[in-house]
């Protein structure tokens, strides 16, 4: 006849909707996984027997089996088991369950050195496992596969130690505690002396072992900063309970039906992704795709439709407002006017001050780029636009200092790329520099409220933001800097147009040394950028509506982030509740 405790029958009614409320949640399975593994060595996880040999009569067999061995020579006398105050336990347990240490339960499998000619020959008998070894296909849970084999005469000469079937062990050293791993020996087996394992006594079933062991969070008791350890002193301080073994076999088997419905659950939420990433790089293909004003509006109404079911998490949100931003720059999202000047016209009015500039000795004439060709526009452009070079609407494009500065305590700003990301300009924190310094560092390059600035090397190559913050600093060579003829150019249209996805990808594409090195943008490739130019009064109302959309865009990203982390605390709630 089973028994069922009473925090068994608070929560197994309300399994069900655990799993399924959690599942949902960012990250839900993850915590499911380890709500599993707590609630199974709590005792929480399988119904008791009260027919199962109880755990205490499983301690004294094995003390009398050692005491037998001891008697006979063949080990040395140990510590007594494990005894605990009632206030040292952590948490009550089931009937027939007794608290343990790890000296209990096994004996530990110490890692041998690695022998330094032995061959990855699987013909020998004996694998020798390395914490590499743990990631091998096959070996998931129970070690199949080796790189590395040894012979009875390695192990002689090398004085490898060989462990039992049955033997779960972990990785004791560097960042790999923090991975999890806990695999078990399914043959005679050496290990590196970069791992440790548990060899369990009759107390113990191996598979009962793992799943407790996948349950402790080893980075807890790892001591050293820059390489973690694990010693088996600290890890002899840790308790646990120990359930009868017919107990141990119904818990296994009930966390394996249990992470199988997670591998499903994991799995369907990967499939419901990718079909929802299909389905809404669809919907917003069709917007890029279109050619008119008229056909815009039909493919917009079609996702309107289905808006809440295509926009319902943060990075659909991100994914929309690359669209939004790729029709503004086609000239598809605001209406074009017959009555605004041609973008014709504001060039020949550029060029006019550019000539008056160099003249007047402000700036230099820029060497002259051949017309841009049709194949390279990616698209059309409403009659009233212009194809041009990014050098033809700017004043001055350049970059910042060459030379690391002499950095000081105290002094004037110094900005590098980490000032600035896609249309955010952040001046701080920053580096600073000397008086002296800062004035040299900024001659022939003296960025003012409403320039541009573009990262240019780095890791984020093309991200550009507007100068809209009146401060005064110098800056590095990660960083380019576009002037503009203010009366004739909006910068916050260029800063758009370089933020854009086609903008993204010109950088990308022109940039040098990626995957080498962290990249470099050339100032020749910049200023012969292509950009789609619109009359100065169109430019106006673009950025007005994309900046109207994209502080929706925020509003809504803000809102599902929120509903998010409201149902990440919910989550988190039900497993506290399940698991206390």
């Amino acid at each position: 006849m089973l028994n069922t405790s009473n925090d068994q029958r608070k929560l197994l009614p309300n399994f069900d909707q655990l799993f399924t409320s959690t599942a949902r949640a960012p990250g839900g399975v993850a915590r499911l996984r380890e709500l599993i593994l707590t609630l199974a060595v709590q005792g929480k996880l399988v119904p008791q027997d009260a027919n199962d040999e109880p755990a205490s009569e499983l301690l004294k067999k094995i003390r009398a089996e050692k005491d037998r061995l001891i008697a006979e020579g063949k080990i040395k006398k140990d510590k007594p088991l494990t005894v605990l105050g009632d206030e040292e336990k952590p948490f009550d347990l089931p009937a027939g369950w007794e608290w343990v240490g790890f000296r209990d339960i096994g004996d530990w499998a110490i890692g041998s050195g690695f022998p330094k000619n032995i061959q990855g020959n699987n013909n020998l008998p004996y694998p020798f496992i390395k914490v590499s070894d743990m990631n091998l296909e096959g070996n998931e849970k129970f070690i199949i596969n080796a790189n590395n084999y040894v012979s009875d005469e390695d192990i002689k000469n090398f004085k490898i130690n060989i462990h039992k079937p049955g033997t779960v062990i972990f990785p004791k050293i560097g960042g790999a505690i923090a991975t999890n791993k806990r695999r078990i020996l399914s043959n005679k087996t050496a290990i590196d002396n970069n791992c440790l394992g548990i060899t369990p006594n009759s107390s113990f079933e191996s598979e009962y072992l793992y799943l407790f062991l996948c349950s402790i969070d080893f980075t807890k008791y790892q001591v050293g900063t820059s390489v973690p350890a694990l010693s088996q002193g600290t890890l002899e301080k840790i308790l646990f309970g120990l359930p009868p073994l017919a107990e141990q076999s119904r818990i296994v088997t009930r966390v394996e039906e249990l992470m199988g419905l997670c591998d499903a659950l994991e799995e369907k939420g990967r499939l419901e992704h990718a079909q929802h990433q299909q389905l809404l790089q669809a919907m917003l293909d069709s917007l890029t795709k279109t050619q008119s004003a008229q056909e815009l509006a039909r493919h917009w109404q079609r996702l309107a439709q289905h808006f809440d079911l295509l926009i319902d998490r943060p990075e659909a949100v991100d994914a929309l407002e690359q669209t939004i931003l790729q029709l503004a720059v086609r000239g598809l999202l605001v209406a074009q006017d017959a009555n605004d000047e041609p973008a014709s016209e504001l060039l020949k009015k550029i060029r006019s001050e550019k000539d008056r500039l160099i003249a007047e000795g402000e700036i230099k004439r820029e060497k002259p780029l051949p017309s841009i060709s049709d194949e390279k526009k990616p698209f059309c452009v409403p009659s009233s636009w212009k194809w041009v070079h990014l050098q033809d609407i700017c004043t001055q494009i350049t970059d910042g200092t060459h030379q690391t500065p002499a950095y000081t305590e105290l002094g004037r700003p110094f900005l590098s790329a980490k000032n600035i990301k896609p249309f955010r300009f952040s001046p701080y924190p920053h580096r600073t520099v000397s008086e002296e310094h800062f004035h040299a560092l900024r001659k022939g390059r003296v960025p003012e409220f409403g320039d541009i600035l573009m990262t240019r090397v780095g890791a984020m190559i093309g991200e550009a933001a507007e100068i809209d913050i009146d401060i005064e600093f110098a800056f590095y060579v990660s960083l380019s800097l576009l002037k503009l003829p203010k009366s004739f150019v909006f910068s916050k249209f260029l800063v758009m147009w370089l933020n854009s996805p086609y903008g993204t990808s010109n950088s990308i594409e022109k940039t040098l040394g990626r995957g080498v090195s962290a990249g470099n943008l050339n100032l020749s490739f910049i200023r012969s950028f292509a950009i789609p130019f619109p009359p100065l009064a169109e430019q106006s109302r673009i950025v007005a509506r994309v900046t109207e959309l994209r502080a929706l865009c925020q509003q809504l990203r803000d809102k599902l982030t929120q509903a998010r982390s409201t149902q990440t605390q919910l989550a988190q709630t039900w497993v506290e509740q399940a698991a206390a």
